[in-house]
């Protein structure tokens, strides 16, 4: 990916993390920043305009500007969640981590995402780094997939089952 060669080339990788990190929280919270990267109504020149003022105004980092700047020329913005997992996922890769996508029915504290890493990295022995989401559909717990395995510990899977099982 494009965006993760050149932020390694520039050696600027924890600076784009730190700035895609802002952006994925601003996607999170913000319906008008969705609005914008989802519209097909939107110019080019509209676009790239309005990505010129967030990246000054969140004081991304120069390499991410330009990045959204390109995106919003293409008429690419759509993907923007795609590019910030993609190059999370060549990052953690990069760093010798491996990645594991937590899904939540609440966000997840500082502490539990560390105490989350530490049991993960006793598991794989390799350091883990946590994409994680909320879904409140799950009710509580985790769903936790690392590689090709899926933990399932979500009130919502364990419910089912003992519904099934009530069923016989």
């Amino acid at each position: 990916m494009a965006l993760f060669e050149l932020a390694r080339d520039e050696k600027a990788l924890d600076a784009v993390s730190a700035s895609l990190a802002n952006l994925k929280s601003a996607l999170r919270d913000s319906d008008d920043l969705r609005r914008l990267i989802a519209s097909p109504l939107v110019s080019r020149e509209e676009a790239t305009a309005a990505v010129g003022s967030l990246a000054a105004t969140m004081q991304l980092d120069p390499v991410t500007a330009k990045f959204l700047g390109v995106l919003a020329s293409n008429r690419r913005l759509a993907q923007l969640g795609a590019v910030i997992f993609a190059f999370n996922t060549l990052a953690a890769r990069y760093r010798g981590e491996t990645t594991a996508e937590v899904v939540s029915a609440h966000e997840l504290s500082g502490e539990q995402v560390d105490a989350l890493k530490a049991r993960l990295k006793a598991q794989t022995g390799q350091d883990v780094a946590i994409q994680a989401r909320v879904d409140p559909a799950i009710l509580g717990g985790l769903i936790v997939k690392l590689g090709s395995r899926q933990i399932d510990g979500s009130i919502r899977t364990k419910l089912n089952t003992l519904a099934h099982a009530m069923k016989g």
